[in-house]
């Protein structure tokens, strides 16, 4: 097993099963302009491989699918098939929810059993002008469906000042009526906002004030968290849970388990670092001899990790998924 000298491992694979996307989001997709798929992404046979050399190189035990938007490509059926069948201890997906209904079935018959849904705003206008795209009725609609289904499903919001802070409080009364969790994400500071410290500055909410929005509302107590977890959790007694995901307020790089795996074939052991490892060229080659190129390359990812906390980087996180 890799194990770096803070005794960390890779045990979470987030692959980006597309670059493309359907909707443009604000924070993400400054310019406006909708994703595509690029022209090198791996097929989803070579993806499958992927994991399953991750899984023997580096001990990966959770798989999360994140996109770009994942529910959009095609590879969805063969790639999900594949990997159902290679004893992860989880699997899960990331989605804007758009195509959730009528994705439903593919999910539940691969054996998805808990989703992640980015939802920013409760507010029709406001969804459009973050998104632009989609419709927040087919949202919420796919997501009362998956419920209905069985998933479980925690909800994504990033707030940002001037845009949806008014919307705190009204979704997180929505997800606890119906057994969501939701989980704020602190803004990051990525892509261009790596670079632009007064559009960060100007958009960043940070875990201190949600918590007092909240506070002033709900009596609330901090909840248990597996080691590894991104989020601080906390639990609203008698009504359910909530949690930020304070990269900012509660930097969490000194347990950090996670590896990337881009829709194009380059490993990312850090979101901080600009550092990335192609491994593309290794899936088409026999096992003997991808598994010991494919933990050199792994010993480099994990070296890429922040020893602290995450310091902000050019990676653009649209590229690589959440």
């Amino acid at each position: 097993m890799i194990v770096d000298r803070q005794g960390r491992r890779f045990r979470n694979l987030r692959i980006s099963l597309t670059s493309a996307c359907n909707y443009a989001c604000t924070y993400c997709v400054p310019d406006g302009k909708r994703l595509v798929a690029a022209q090198d992404e791996l097929s989803a046979d070579a993806m499958a491989r992927g994991v399953a050399y991750l899984i023997e190189a580096a001990g990966i035990e959770r798989l999360r699918i994140t996109g770009g938007e994942p529910l959009v490509s095609p590879k969805l059926e063969r790639f999900m098939t594949a990997v159902g069948q290679m004893g992860l201890e989880d699997i899960s997906l990331t989605t804007n929810g758009q195509l959730l209904a009528k994705k439903l079935p593919l999910l539940v018959d691969a054996g998805i059993r808990r989703i992640n849904v980015s939802l920013d705003t409760l507010d029709p206008a406001a969804f459009r002008s973050i998104a632009r795209g989609g419709d927040l009725a087919t949202v919420l609609d796919g997501m009362e469906q998956a419920r209905a289904a069985g998933l479980k499903i925690k909800v994504n919001m990033v707030p940002l000042r001037g845009q949806n802070l008014d919307q705190v409080m009204p979704l997180l009364e929505y997800c606890l009526e119906r057994g969501y969790e939701l989980r704020f994400i602190e803004l990051m500071r990525m892509g261009h906002l790596a670079s632009d410290s007064n559009a960060f500055l100007q958009q960043f909410v940070s875990l201190q004030q949600l918590l007092s929005l909240i506070g002033d509302q709900y009596e609330y107590l901090q909840a248990n968290a597996p080691v590894d977890a991104t989020a601080v959790r906390y639990e609203i007694p008698g009504l359910g849970h909530f949690g930020v995901i304070a990269n900012e307020s509660v930097p969490f790089c000194r347990t950090c388990s996670r590896l990337r795996l881009s829709s194009t074939g380059w490993l990312h052991g850090c979101l901080s670092s600009s550092n990335r490892h192609f491994v593309g060229d290794l899936l088409d080659k026999p096992r003997h001899q991808a598994l010991p190129a494919l933990q050199r390359l792994l010993v480099k990812a994990l070296g890429d990790k922040q020893e602290v906390a995450f310091s902000g980087g050019a990676t653009i996180m649209k590229i690589i998924g959440g």
